[in-house]
C-alpha cells in the first residue's frame, strides 16, 4: 500500500565503515554522501507496505549534502510520499544528525512485480 503522506525513517551511526574516506567518495573521516543517499532510500522504502510479490526500486535521487557529520554521531533520514502517479512515488526527504539538518532532497521510486523485474534484469546475462 502506498498513499500520499505515508512516511518512513531510517537511522544509523557514523562509523569508519561509512565515512567518505572508507567508501572512496572523499578523503575525510565524515559521513559519506553515498551513505546518506542509501540512508535516504532506506527511509523511503520503510514508508511502504507492499504485497509480498511487489517491491519498489529507486529511479531518481536529487539531494544536497549540506553539513558534515563526524564518526560516532547518530544520523537519520525521514521520507514522506508527496506525489503519486500510477506506480511512481515521489518522496520529500530530509537527513539529520544529533546537531542539525545534514541533507535534503527528492526521491522517486517505482512499484514493480518482483518476479517480473528480476526475470527481465537477469535476462541481461543471456
Amino acid at each position: 500500500m502506498a498513499e500520499i503522506g505515508m512516511a518512513g525513517r531510517s537511522e544509523s551511526v557514523v562509523t569508519q565503515a561509512n565515512t567518505a574516506k572508507t567508501v572512496g567518495s572523499g578523503s575525510l573521516e565524515v559521513f559519506a554522501t553515498p551513505m546518506m543517499a542509501a540512508l535516504m532510500e532506506n527511509a523511503a522504502v520503510s514508508a511502504l507496505v507492499l504485497p509480498e510479490d511487489q517491491t519498489s526500486v529507486g529511479t531518481h535521487l536529487d539531494m544536497k549534502h549540506i553539513a558534515a557529520t563526524p564518526v560516532g554521531m547518530k544520523v537519520w533520514a525521514e521520507a514522506k510520499i508527496v506525489e503519486m502517479e500510477g506506480r511512481k512515488l515521489v518522496y520529500q526527504i530530509e537527513a539529520f544528525d544529533e546537531k542539525e539538518k545534514i541533507g535534503e532532497g527528492r526521491h522517486e521510486r517505482v512499484i514493480v512485480n518482483t518476479e517480473k523485474f528480476m526475470l527481465k534484469t537477469n535476462g541481461k546475462l543471456q
